[in-house]
């Protein structure tokens, strides 16, 4: 009952069919192993088990990258097994930055059903309104925490491009990333057209992507990925029904001795942030990586 396959490659080279009587063995004496079928005792009616490309979960499609073993849902909005992690995301401090949504809080939330996607945290006033046990009546709130509480989430309809990218939680796009695409497609509407047709390796959309900085096969495959699955289109529509994403705003650089140069910061600064530290050194005309390369 410990014993575990969950490595398509495993399956597939092992043979292991549904059905099938296994050997066991205790690999290191302890990890319990399956080393393969018994096929002497194999009905004769089995075919080869092969993984189904969709969530488990909430029916996205799952994806296999070039080189690698795992299958990653592609539904990340919406998709139950993910969405808690990526609520917290959404609002975390270089992302949508509202204040009065922690961990704790998300969590509970998600586990009432108040929020399952984003879009449902610009809903949450109107949803509270209709609790036959609202959040101003229950234990460790109040109406003054309450009313903080959806002034934050208020507050927080506009945003820049940048963050809006990255509060998606699309896999490998951090925020340095997030920048890059926001300064190549300047608006939401058009980055996310490109995006649709990159899903096409063979088409300029996909060229184009691949051609920014530090944006190679891989991270051009999430992308398209995310922004080419059904649940997602419909996430963001509802999501985009809510809040308003801003186009891209141009630093104003200074010209200086590092104007032009690629930077990368590193390890922990004393008198600033990272972040802060990432920001002047733009405004200095500097191009900041978030990796070190020859460019470097």
């Amino acid at each position: 009952s410990r014993a575990t396959l969950h490595n398509a490659d495993e399956i597939a080279r092992k043979d292991v069919r549904i059905g099938d009587t296994v050997r066991i063995q205790r690999a290191g004496d302890v990890i319990p192993q399956v080393l393969g079928p018994v096929l002497e005792k194999r009905a004769p009616d089995t075919l080869p088990y092969k993984f189904k490309p969709v969530c488990p979960v909430c029916g996205s499609l799952a994806i296999r990258e070039e080189g690698e073993v795992a299958y990653r849902c592609t539904g990340g909005l919406i998709c139950d097994a993910q969405a808690v992690e990526r609520l917290k995301h959404f609002v975390s401090k270089y992302a949508f930055d509202i204040d009065g949504l922690g961990d704790k809080i998300i969590r509970q939330f998600w586990e009432e059903g108040l929020i399952h996607t984003p879009a449902d945290i610009f809903r949450l006033k109107g949803k509270n309104a209709e609790l036959d046990n609202p959040l101003e009546n229950r234990e460790g709130w109040g109406r003054q925490s309450v009313k903080n509480l959806f002034d934050a989430i208020e507050a927080k309809r506009k945003i820049a491009l940048e963050r809006f990218i990255y509060a998606l939680g699309i896999r490998q796009v951090g925020q340095a990333t997030a920048k890059r695409l926001a300064q190549r497609y300047e608006d939401f509407d058009t980055l996310r057209k490109e995006m649709t047709i990159a899903a096409d390796p063979s088409s300029e959309s996909f060229a184009r992507l691949i051609n920014i900085d530090d944006i190679g096969p891989s991270v051009a495959a999430d992308l398209a990925a995310f922004f080419s699955e059904p649940h997602n289109q419909e996430a963001l529509e509802a999501l985009l029904e809510e809040v308003q994403v801003g186009p891209y705003v141009a630093v104003q650089t200074s010209e200086t001795s590092v104007s032009g140069k690629t930077v990368v910061f590193t390890g922990k600064l004393e008198k600033m942030s990272r972040n802060e530290a990432k920001a002047s050194a733009e405004r200095a005309g500097a191009h900041v990586s978030g990796s070190v390369s020859k460019k470097t």
